[in-house]
């Protein structure tokens, strides 16, 4: 099928990669994307790398890290050795937050849900629709970023609770040309144009996760090499963020392929909360990974 076709990537052997957060068990969408990246990796001749995406210390437990090892060797997939864990490399996110911190494009933001969610709803009150990004969630306001520098310091200093975001106004604005990717999702390669700007100020870093997950993941795919990133198509609109921080700083753009999601019976994508679809549940039902397979479309 169209998904399971993907070129050489120019530039070397080609990597792959899964990396699950260890938050909940796998479930059957989580299976296909690891099919993918483990079947590509050896029709390409290239490597599979699993990568352990942990940076949420309060949700992410040795327990569910230990089931994901067990549900993928369970269907057969063997990664090399060893595997990366966000958690141990915090150092090198914050290196890149201070990056964009040094070039002006990142921002104290002091703002927190409940008072943005108000703000927003003061404004929509007059019968004005206030922006929201690809996944329907409220542009950060504005405000924070137009503090003055007096004002932030001495809310820091004050000990405010604050996350730092991304000027996105004035990281378009650095582009020296238009913003796309590469995507071969549809079976055939093509290039993307990339709007970051429907964003908003995305978080970079918050008081209680030292890296967001676009940080995080772009700094790791450089890092380890990755010259293709599959994954699902829930995540299609946000590689126009990654795209950006990418070109920020001064990061390799991998090819990207966005396969199709597994759904629930309600039509939307599936939940780790939803244990008739866990990988561990079907295996103690009696399921083998060849059904895991034919059930996934493979």
């Amino acid at each position: 099928m169209a998904e399971e076709t993907m070129p050489a990537h120019p530039r070397q052997k080609p990597v792959f990669r899964f990396a699950p957060s260890p938050n909940g068990p796998l479930h059957l969408g989580h299976a296909l994307s690891a099919f993918l990246n483990f079947d590509l990796a050896r029709e390409n001749e290239g490597r599979f790398l699993l990568r352990i995406e942990d940076i949420d210390r309060t949700r992410c437990t040795p327990e569910f890290e230990a089931a994901i090892y067990e549900d993928l060797e369970w269907l057969g997939l063997e990664w090399e050795k060893p595997v990366r864990r966000q958690s141990e490399h915090f150092s090198l996110y914050q290196s890149a937050l201070q990056s964009l911190i040094d070039q002006g494009l990142a921002y104290p933001a002091f703002m927190t849900r409940g008072e943005v969610k108000a703000k927003v709803a003061a404004f929509e009150a007059k019968g004005r629709t206030w922006p929201r990004d690809p996944d329907g969630s409220p542009h950060y306001p504005c405000d924070d970023r137009r503090m003055s520098r007096d004002e932030r310091e001495a809310r820091q200093k004050g000990g405010k609770t604050f996350a730092w975001r991304l000027d996105m106004q004035a990281a378009v604005a650095r582009l020296k040309q238009p913003l796309s990717w590469t995507e071969t999702g549809s079976g055939s390669q093509q290039e993307i144009a990339a709007d970051p700007a429907a964003w908003g100020d995305v978080v970079l870093s918050r008081s209680d996760a030292p890296s967001s997950y676009h940080l995080s993941v772009v700094v790791d795919d450089a890092v380890q090499e990755i010259t293709h990133v599959v994954r699902g198509r829930d995540l299609y609109h946000a590689t126009a963020v990654h795209r950006l921080l990418q070109e920020l700083l001064g990061l390799p753009a991998p090819i990207y392929h966005h396969h199709r999601l597994i759904l629930g019976t309600d039509g939307r994508k599936l939940s780790k909360s939803e244990g008739s679809t866990g990988l561990s549940v079907l295996r103690h039902e009696g399921r083998t990974p060849a059904d895991i397979r034919r059930m996934v479309g493979l």
